[in-house]
């Protein structure tokens, strides 16, 4: 067998960037071939927000997240470091893909959660995985405040939050496959903002890719939190935030001031949008362009609708962040469906459902 005819060509991001990542030795890399996500173009929805749409689905990487762009990158450097074992705070995504990547590289995986705040699809992969859950009495600042005090005490651990630099290096991969794919920066990137590592993450690629002279410009950057936590619009940080999207659920944004230089620097913007609002998003995604992400992934579509209703859609081309899959957080569909009842195993009864789904007398 031929391996390298047979292989994916998936190779991971530390593989495709190396030259615009930290260094990390061979030996060192842990990767599970991220990266190298879709652009979808979603054209119903472009009518619906007044722009040429993109979706950027990260919900296919391998651990069904964003994170794992990152987490490659930050395992490979701790590992290099000679950790033993990492640590991290998280409402779910970051704790999925800490324990997939500290299975890969080999070393033991502790996550730190506030009790009864991390969604099931995300709490099985940890579990999974074989890493350690910690749930603690406390939102997720308090979390996150715990897991880097437990770095700093304790030899041979790996904080690997988006606080630490490597995390957002992998990140902003995504910002050089937006700009390949459609052979340039687009005009405007809209994404769920939570604790602000990846508008962070987004901004800092796409200036690197037109500080190497790839491209003239730079795309806006519009980011969008759920108005029960909305530190950054709000101006203070949330003590107890709420919202049904709970990958964003944090009050006290570990990358505030990337993410406020971002949108400065961008001509950009941060705004909130409602539960209802993000719901609907979701359902848009799925029903008429057949994409499933979780709620926190459509607050980047809700913010355009809602840009859009209030005439001020950003136009031109614009890319949409979809941060996570839907079956990563699948309670929240399940609380508002149910299936329904049975009918008789005959042709007449299936003839009938069928005619009133599709509007007929």
């Amino acid at each position: 067998m031929d391996i390298q005819k047979t292989s994916s060509t998936r190779r991971g991001v530390i593989q495709s960037y190396r030259d615009r990542l930290p260094e990390i030795p061979e030996w060192a890399v842990a990767s599970l071939g991220e990266g190298d996500t879709p652009l979808i173009e979603a054209p119903r929805l472009s009518e619906e927000v007044g722009a040429r749409l993109f979706l950027k689905f990260e919900g296919l990487n391998p651990t069904a997240s964003f994170k794992d762009r990152g987490m490659t990158v930050a395992l490979s450097r701790a590992v290099a470091a000679g950790a033993r074992a990492c640590i991290c705070a998280s409402t779910g995504n970051t704790a999925a893909a800490a324990a997939a990547y500290a299975a890969r590289a080999g070393i033991s995986c502790f996550v730190v959660v506030p009790v009864g705040k991390i969604a099931l699809g995300k709490a099985v992969q940890v579990l999974a995985h074989g890493a350690r859950i910690v749930q603690i009495e406390g939102n997720f600042d308090a979390a996150l405040k715990l897991s880097q005090e437990a770095t700093a005490e304790m030899e041979g651990v790996a904080l690997v939050n988006s606080v630490n630099p490597d995390r957002i290096e992998g990140q902003k991969t995504a910002a050089f496959e937006v700009c390949e794919v459609l052979g340039r920066p687009p005009d405007a990137l809209a994404l769920p903002v939570g604790n602000a590592g990846n508008i962070t993450a987004y901004w800092k690629g796409f200036t690197e890719w037109r500080d190497a002279g790839l491209a003239s410009d730079a795309p806006r950057m519009l980011g969008f939190q759920a108005e029960g936590a909305a530190p950054l619009v709000d101006g203070r940080d949330v003590a107890e935030p709420e919202t049904v999207a709970s990958a964003i659920r944090i009050g006290a944004p570990a990358s505030k001031e990337g993410a406020l230089n971002a949108v400065r620097e961008s001509g950009g913007l941060i705004e909130s949008v409602s539960d209802e609002e993000i719901l609907d998003a979701q359902r848009m995604l799925a029903t008429l362009e057949g994409v499933f992400c979780e709620p926190a992934s459509a607050a980047g579509i809700a913010g355009l609708l809602k840009l859009a209703r209030e005439g001020r859609s950003p136009g031109g081309t614009v890319v949409s962040v979809l941060t996570g899959h839907g079956l990563k957080d699948p309670d929240v569909i399940l609380k508002r469906t149910a299936l329904p009842e049975p009918v008789p195993a005959v042709m007449s009864s299936l003839a009938g459902l069928m005619e009133e789904a599709r509007g007929r007398p």
